[in-house]
């Protein structure tokens, strides 16, 4: 998911997407795993050269990837769909109903963790790997990678609300993939979401990503290891649970029964009842995004 916070950050991305050939471009790339310039000119019935120029515009925009491999007539460029997902929040941050924290992935105020297991700060591995008894170290709220192979990683979230105020939304941005030895693009993972104890629901992570190295990885990081995860956004609200828009239970806003007194906890975990692939929590010096969780809160006044 390519999550745009505001309009003008995403100036790139909606510039890329003002012409219909690069939409066009976009649609090939959902339906096939790649392609390159010649097939997507002759599927286009357009030029290489013309192909170039809207290829350069998309991959600019972070829409899309490009990579070299040797054909028989020389080196290809090869097209791949970066994302499949596209958030665009309008939010204005300047209005009173709004606020939101940045989280470090290592900041968890409780956890369990069985191995495939370990935890990183920017600089090196937080003890050793494989050994759950470092997530008690007090290095941990440094820690910029988190990973475990079933357990549970809770995160307490500030709660400034005032008495005339009332919950409207939560939200909760994050990188996130599965937990495979080295790593593994195709090994399954039901990651399921509590607030407050209340289950929410489940996203499946189709795998733990690698084979390139995350844009933010740090240069110590192994290459065998995962390199980044995909960006979710998560949201509570008078209509249900949702990931990237898609609703994934009947869990409102109103059924955690939150007020100003009320401690906010969310917690991700892997349990027996699901499909135990791990998982992985990247933050801003890891994977591919430059953010850790981010936890935003949206209320309205009350009369």
């Amino acid at each position: 998911m390519i999550y745009i916070k505001d309009l003008h950050s995403g100036l790139p991305i909606f510039k890329a997407l003002s012409s219909e050939i690069r939409i066009e471009i976009i649609n090939l790339l959902t339906k096939h795993p790649s392609l390159n310039l010649n097939e997507l000119a002759n599927k286009l019935n357009l030029s290489n050269g013309a192909v170039t120029m809207h290829i350069k515009k998309l991959e600019e925009s972070g829409l899309i990837d490009i990579s070299t491999a040797v054909g028989k007539h020389g080196i290809q460029k090869i097209c791949y769909l970066n994302e499949d997902c596209l958030t665009v929040s309008l939010v204005n941050k300047e209005v009173e109903n709004f606020y939101e924290y940045e989280i470090k992935v290592g900041h968890y105020c409780d956890y369990y963790a069985e191995p495939t297991c370990g935890l990183a700060t920017k600089d090196s591995i937080v003890g050793e790997f494989d050994d759950p008894r470092y997530f008690a170290d007090p290095k941990h709220v440094q820690a910029g990678i988190v990973w475990l192979n079933k357990g549970f990683l809770e995160y307490r979230i500030p709660n400034y609300l005032k008495k005339n105020q009332k919950f409207k939304e939560l939200q909760f941005i994050f990188e996130l993939s599965s937990e495979a030895p080295c790593y593994n693009n195709d090994w399954p993972s039901d990651i399921y979401f509590y607030l407050n104890n209340i289950e929410l629901g489940y996203w499946t992570s189709p795998g733990d990503f690698g084979g390139k190295k995350g844009q933010c990885a740090p240069e110590w990081w192994p290459p065998h290891l995962n390199q980044y995860g995909l960006l979710k956004l998560l949201r509570i609200n008078d209509s249900g649970t949702y990931i990237d828009g898609c609703r994934i239970s009947d869990v409102k806003i109103a059924d955690i029964q939150l007020t100003q007194k009320s401690d906010i906890k969310f917690k991700l975990a892997v349990t027996d009842k699901g499909t135990v692939g791990g998982l992985t929590l990247y933050g801003k010096n890891f994977g591919n995004y430059k953010q850790d969780i981010i936890a935003r809160i949206l209320y309205e006044e009350l009369n």
